[in-house]
């Protein structure tokens, strides 16, 4: 019998009486009955264990939603409290019914007051809300609203979407008590057309359109940002590209019918990707340098998000290219997801990504399918910092080497349309999953270690476990100090099923080798079965390791051409037990698969469940120093070790 199943008794002076044996016997298996029917009964499942580590996505703090939870962005109130927007809705993204709606929070994003409609949700589709603040306090939200029910679109293949949610006008409300309730009239933003509105199927009568990117304020104006669309066919968006709207009555006028606002770029082309690349260019993201100009990032379909500089508060941006870690330097590799970035109070950036992409254009040019969806591969989240510079053009920003900032245990989970909030000297990023959004804080070494990463030269102590410093000569072998265990059995459980330990190490050291011509071993702990861990180089110029508990095996490369012969080199594997990667941090970079590879850091197997071999090390002439730690290492950490040298 299932949980969802009854069982009904008879009136009690119904029931057969005890006197006569027979209603004895019936009693008797009427009650065995009964007992029986409750022990089948499911037990309640029991409550799951907390995580311990920050990163992981569960412990975050839920923001309530209808089902659909998208876009859950914040703005601080004057009165103190976290005000949330949200798109929403009891289908799926795109379904009927989606509508906007906001809410409060005064114990920043713990809790949250009852959610207010923006929109009803037997209105007309209304999505993608962003909220601008102006000196007053009153708060304005921005979103798309289909206010012609316009029940389907064409596509450019001459097939149509019943998706709605991505055209129409585009409108806003104001609040003026903080967000607890808002303006009963709408409001709309005119919008000038440009080309790829008169080239659509509709030839512009009909034009497609949202936003992500927030608002900033820019002296004495707003600037805004709109994502145009072209193109409805192969994605969803087959064509895109980025716009703004600038108004410099917005912070001053009260008056909403009387705020006015201009289209940029001029012309009537807007942020597209570099020459040769693709269709798509998307979900445009602004920050303020110190000197007035404005950065733009944006994502697209070919394996690296793309910038542009504004030097006169949006008129004209430089050619788009795709970003690099600095002006000229390693390009940024992320698909097709959301790419912030955002302003900090210390004058310095974050920026939030996926760190993997690859030459996906290159395949599409070819008529190719690149085998993957750009959609994908949302998990984990990634974080750099950024700090200005000065260059010939102007300031820029270059940017650290990344840290992962969050992550699900299951890769296909994905995480997105993040938002950042600064209080009270703590950092918060919210995301969503598309059917739950969270808010968590930023853990504060993540954040000290990227703001910092330029100027560290400091080698950490904690969790030091093997240290044979350069300078002396190097031992063949060496005591191999005791790794904690990834997984283990947890006698607690009454099953007595695996737990995961979340734990990890690093290795660090400095190598030389005179040839690359041949695979050459640097660390071996290996026992006679073979658990343990092995290190080598390869022909390609990069290092290996390979983890063996005796019964899975794991492994992964570092990028190809890492390594030169004869050249001192530092090298920086952690294997990081919360999200299960490995990566490699090679002369203070961390791999990122270059254009060989999609990935640059790689996935192990959660069934793994010790690195722990031998109790000897060996260790090759090739090696200069090492160090084993018994925890896994940042990246800012290993990146501060390759400063301060040899030593």
């Amino acid at each position: 019998m299932n949980s969802n199943q009854s069982t009904r008794l008879a009136p009690r002076d119904a029931l057969p009486s005890p006197r006569s044996s027979r209603g004895a016997r019936g009693l008797l298996f009427l009650l065995v009955t009964v007992a029986a029917i409750g022990a089948e009964q499911p037990k309640k499942p029991a409550a799951p264990v907390a995580i311990s580590d920050p990163r992981h996505i569960t412990g975050g703090w839920n923001i309530p939603s209808e089902g659909y939870a998208d876009q859950p962005y914040i703005v601080k109130t004057d009165d103190g409290a976290w005000l949330c927007v949200m798109t929403t809705g009891t289908g799926k993204e795109g379904d009927s019914g989606q509508h906007v709606i906001s809410m409060r929070s005064t114990d920043q994003g713990r809790t949250w007051e009852k959610p207010v409609d923006i929109e009803p949700a037997d209105g007309p589709e209304a999505s993608y809300a962003v909220m601008l603040k102006v000196p007053s306090g009153r708060i304005y939200v921005f979103y798309n609203h289909n206010t012609d029910r316009v029940p389907e679109v064409k596509r450019e293949d001459k097939g149509v979407y019943k998706r709605v949610d991505s055209l129409g006008h585009y409108v806003f409300k104001y609040s003026d008590d903080h967000g607890r309730s808002w303006s009963a009239k709408r409001y709309e933003v005119t919008l000038r057309e440009f080309e790829c509105d008169r080239n659509n199927v509709y030839g512009g009568k009909l034009r497609f359109f949202w936003n992500v990117g927030r608002p900033l304020i820019l002296g004495d104006a707003a600037i805004m940002v709109m994502h145009k669309v072209g193109a409805m066919g192969d994605g969803f968006f087959a064509q895109s590209e980025g716009a703004f709207f600038k108004s410099k009555n917005i912070l001053t006028e009260r008056d909403p019918s009387k705020i006015t606002f201009e289209t940029l770029p001029d012309g009537d082309i807007g942020l597209r990707t570099p020459t040769g690349g693709g269709r798509v260019a998307e979900e445009q993201s602004i920050v303020k340098l110190s000197d007035g100009s404005l950065f733009c990032v944006y994502r697209t379909v070919d394996g690296w998000p793309t910038i542009s500089y504004s030097r006169d508060g949006g008129h004209k941006w430089t050619a788009p290219a795709y970003m690099t870690y600095a002006p000229g330097g390693r390009r940024v590799k992320h698909p097709r997801a959301a790419n912030f970035a955002w302003n900090c109070s210390n004058g310095k950036f974050l920026y939030w990504f996926h760190n993997h992409g690859g030459q996906i254009i290159a395949d599409l040019q070819a008529g190719k399918e690149p085998g993957r969806s750009p959609y994908d591969d949302r998990n984990p989240a990634w974080l750099v910092a950024g700090r200005e510079v000065n260059t010939p053009q102007g300031k820029c920003i270059e940017w650290s080497q990344p840290e992962i900032l969050l992550y699900d245990d299951d890769p296909y989970i994905r995480m997105s349309y993040p938002d950042l909030v600064e209080d009270g000297g703590k950092f918060y990023v919210t995301e969503t999953q598309k059917n739950v959004g969270r808010v968590h804080e930023i853990p504060k070494p993540i954040l000290d270690g990227l703001f910092s990463q330029w100027d560290n030269r400091r080698v950490a102590t904690e969790g030091l476990s093997l240290n044979l410093a350069a300078g002396k000569p190097m031992p063949k072998t060496a005591p191999m100090p005791k790794l904690p265990g990834l997984n283990f059995r947890d006698t607690k459980r009454a099953d007595h099923g695996g737990k995961d330990a979340r734990a990890g190490f690093s290795l660090d050291f400095w190598l030389k080798t005179d040839s690359l011509k041949t695979s050459t071993t640097l660390l071996d702990s290996r026992d006679s079965t073979g658990r343990g861990i092995y290190v080598a180089t390869t022909t390609s110029g990069a290092v290996r390791i390979i983890l063996n508990d005796g019964r899975t095996e794991a492994s992964w490369n570092s990028d190809k051409g890492v390594l030169k012969p004869d050249k001192l080199h530092h090298v920086v594997i952690t294997v990081d037990g919360g999200p299960k990667i490995i990566t490699f941090v090679v002369n203070g970079v961390l791999c990122d698969g270059g254009d060989e590879r999609q990935f640059g850091w790689g996935r192990y197997s959660p069934n793994l469940r010790t690195p722990n071999g031998a109790v000897t090390l060996k260790i090759a002439s090739a090696v200069q120093s090492l160090r084993i730690y018994n925890r896994a290492l940042r990246t800012s950490e290993a990146v501060g070790h390759f400063r301060a040298g040899c030593s």
